[in-house]
């Protein structure tokens, strides 16, 4: 089997931190989530993963190269227009040779149940099949209703709170049958819940949803990468079935007056001077510098950011090369050049 990562989007709602860096190669625990998504399909014996690119194209081709070094064999689709999710997979139909295939967004953090949801495609003969996982707040995400089988009933875009019919969401997990391409024209831009599902349901489709009780985070908001990058550093999720995804590079550099508390990842060639205090849950990337003093609470830190003396930091997303001025004080905010 097959799988498409849809990574070609922008990813607006987390500006500043994704004008200079695409959204494939936002990190989780100091490594690109798509690293995490690659191996979570391999993990599945998926090995031909294609993947479609636009902004700062040539930053994700330069990250992921050939998909080696994550177990897979990457394609890419290089979009000069973007055409929409299922505009995207249409220009890969020849890719997955008329079988059964999986899609995946960019910015799913999971642990979900992958050959589970495939044998409920299968068992029902389905055309297309959406993973559901519950959530309390669904205001941000296309609700789904079911009958008993599974089959789809309703969809409901982004509800306003109390006047959601479900509490089941679209994850953006997709098993599709080659008969997906009847319902997605070629060479236009075509959405998957706009468009094509909708489509579906009008011509009463083998259209099902499996609701999985596994975890699953759409990292796209800074409320919702806080909230993965939590569950990743205290082990709510551990990725990919590995140890939880705290500790100190044994390349960093810590003063021994330096104190470290609660669940911290620091990455490597990172410095920590005299005195400075870190405490999760926090991420401090590669080539870091946290001058003498410093404090930092709950704070998510990209790749070669600079933090000078005496500053304070409470829940502050960085993003790469980042200079935070001596003594400053910051809470809440998300940044992505100097402070």
């Amino acid at each position: 089997m097959k799988a498409m990562v849809l990574a070609g989007g922008k990813s607006t709602r987390l500006y500043p931190l994704t004008l200079a860096t695409p959204k494939p190669l936002v990190p989780i625990a100091g490594e690109a989530n798509v690293a995490h998504v690659l191996r979570y399909l391999r993990a599945y014996g998926i090995r031909e993963v294609a993947i479609n690119v636009h902004y700062h194209a040539d930053q994700v081709r330069g990250y992921f190269g050939d998909g080696s070094a994550y177990g897979v064999s990457l394609t890419y689709l290089y979009e000069k227009e973007l055409l929409g999710s299922a505009g995207a997979v249409e220009q890969m139909r020849d890719f997955f040779c008329g079988e059964t295939f999986v899609v995946v967004g960019c910015d799913e953090l999971t642990d979900l149940r992958l050959d589970t949801l495939i044998d409920f495609h299968r068992a029902r003969r389905a055309l297309a099949t959406i993973a559901l996982v519950h959530a309390d707040d669904v205001t941000q995400y296309g609700v789904v209703r079911t009958d008993e089988d599974g089959r789809i009933c309703e969809f409901q875009e982004k509800p306003a709170k109390g006047e959601e019919r479900s509490h089941l969401v679209n994850t953006g997990i997709y098993v599709f049958e080659p008969g997906i391409f009847e319902y997605i024209p070629a060479g236009v831009f075509v959405d998957f819940g706009k468009e094509v599902f909708p489509a579906l349901q009008r011509a009463r489709a083998a259209f099902y949803a499996h609701r999985g009780d596994d975890y699953w985070c759409d990292i796209g908001t800074p409320g919702e990468y806080r909230r993965a990058t939590r569950d990743v550093l205290s082990g709510v999720i551990r990725l990919n079935g590995r140890r939880r995804a705290i500790g100190v590079d044994p390349t960093a550099v810590i003063d021994p007056t330096a104190r470290i508390e609660g669940d911290v990842a620091i990455g490597a060639r990172t410095r920590v001077g005299a005195g400075a205090r870190i405490i999760g849950p926090t991420v401090i990337g590669c080539d870091g510098v946290i001058g003498v003093g410093a404090e930092l609470r709950g704070c998510i830190l990209w790749d070669r950011v600079r933090v000078e003396e005496g500053a304070v930091l409470d829940d502050v997303i960085l993003g790469h090369e980042s200079v935070v001025a001596a003594e400053a004080r910051l809470s809440t905010e998300v940044l992505a050049a100097r402070a």
